[in-house]
This record gives C-alpha cells, sequence and structure tokens, in this order.
C-alpha cells in the first residue's frame, strides 16, 4: 500500500491535526493512520519499515558502490540518507554520516523522526559534523573502516565549497578508488537544480543534478531520485 505522503511528512501532518482539533497526537496519529488504510499508526509505521525506500535502496546497493541520492529541497532526502544509515546499523553494518550542512541536534532530531533511538545504534553508527570534511578528512577518518560499511555524505555540492579542499571530481575519484580497494558503499546526498522546479508534472533525472563544478557523473555506479514521496532509480551502468 503506497502511502499519500512520506512517513516524515504525515508525522507533521499529525502535529498539525492534534493542534487544529485540539486532540493527543497519539489519536491524530492513528486518524491519519486510519485515513491511509492502516488499523493504526504503529501498524503504518511497521507496514512502512518493512517495506522502506531505505531497506530498498540497501538491498540494491554492492560493494564499492558510489551512490547518489538527489532531490530539491524538502524532499526527504536527508532523512532518507539518514535512514540508510540508521538501517545499516540496526542490521550491524558500521555506518557513518558525514555532514556539512545539518548539526548534531538536526541529526540527533531526525533520527527521532524516524522513531530511531540513537542509543540502540551503539558503536555501528558514527556521526561527524565537521566543517573540515573533504576526501582527505573522511579518508583519514576511515583508516579502519570494516567491508561493506556505508557511508552516507551529506552533501555532495559542499564538499569543495571551501578553496582550499581539492576539486570535487578529485575528490569523488580519490572516494571511489577507496571503496574499490575496502569494498565500501557510499551514499552521496546530491541537490537538483532549482529549474527543475520549471517543469511540470516531472520528476528529477540526471540531467537536473546541479553541478556548479565540473564532475563526470559516470563516476557513481547508481543513483536514485526522490520526489514528491516517489523514488525512482537510475543506473549508471
Amino acid at each position: 500500500m503506497k502511502l499519500s505522503a512520506p512517513v516524515f511528512r504525515l508525522k507533521r501532518t499529525a502535529k498539525i491535526l492534534s493542534r487544529t482539533e485540539q486532540i493527543p497526537l497519539h489519536l491524530a496519529q492513528d486518524k491519519l493512520a486510519m485515513a491511509e488504510g492502516f488499523q493504526s499508526w504503529s501498524h503504518l509505521v511497521s507496514r512502512y519499515r518493512t517495506q522502506s525506500p531505505a531497506k530498498k535502496l540497501l538491498a540494491q546497493a554492492n560493494p564499492s558502490d558510489l551512490i547518489l541520492l538527489a532531490a530539491r529541497p524538502r524532499q526527504g532526502k536527508t532523512l532518507l540518507g539518514l535512514e540508510v544509515a540508521a538501517e545499516a546499523s540496526h542490521a550491524a553494518i558500521q555506518s557513518y554520516f558525514f555532514t556539512l550542512d545539518a548539526t548534531e541536534v538536526d541529526v540527533m532530531s531526525g533520527l527521532k523522526s524516524l522513531s530511531v533511538d540513537p542509543g540502540q545504534l551503539k558503536d555501528f553508527f558514527k556521526l561527524d559534523t565537521s566543517d573540515e570534511i573533504c576526501a582527505d578528512y573522511i579518508l583519514d577518518s576511515l583508516k579502519d573502516i570494516e567491508v561493506g560499511a556505508v557511508v552516507v555524505i551529506d552533501y555532495l555540492q559542499i564538499l569543495d565549497q571551501m578553496d582550499q579542499k581539492a576539486k570535487l571530481e578529485k575528490q569523488i575519484t580519490a572516494l571511489k578508488g577507496f571503496a574499490k580497494k575496502t569494498g565500501c558503499i557510499f551514499l552521496f546526498l546530491s541537490q537538483i537544480d532549482r529549474r527543475f522546479d520549471m517543469q511540470a508534472n516531472a520528476h528529477p533525472s540526471l540531467s537536473d543534478i546541479r553541478l556548479p563544478n565540473p564532475l563526470d557523473l559516470d563516476l557513481f555506479s547508481k543513483a536514485y531520485f526522490l520526489h514528491e514521496g516517489e523514488i525512482r532509480m537510475h543506473k549508471m551502468h
């Protein structure tokens, strides 16, 4: 059963419903869940977890993959990237979340919105919010990485924003070589060019990736595009 909106948006809608109808949040959530065709909110969440895009993305990932996850703002790409890392951790797979965009508070709030207890991730989830994040920094941080580990980078276009950092294509090439050597999986969150908003009834594609600096997209093995709650995969090779 397809939801009318991603779970994180339904949660926001439930909060608004709780305020406007002056009912407890759990009753608002149950009311919304029943409108989606589920018995209760817990039923919706449990069903979503078995069919979640994060699980499917992980199932389709191969060792040494470099994957793009692209969307316009407020489509949920950061939460989906965070959920991928959390799902890997729950499966006892080492995961890393490098972010130049979010704060630790933002990430913890994101995990909470996904009904994930950070304490349950134990030592399998590592968060890094340093301003120094770039390929060299990431490679230095991953010296002891395990085979098959999942590395989420938030986000692609900001990696070379500072002048002292290497050009974006050089960074991605270095990370690709590391992935081949170690078998780890890189997931890069990516922006979509704002010109996409001018296209009616469209779904973003590879040509819509925002590239302020040159980058050969053939360096990536897969790409996913998220829009209006729908995620589509594009096979690169």
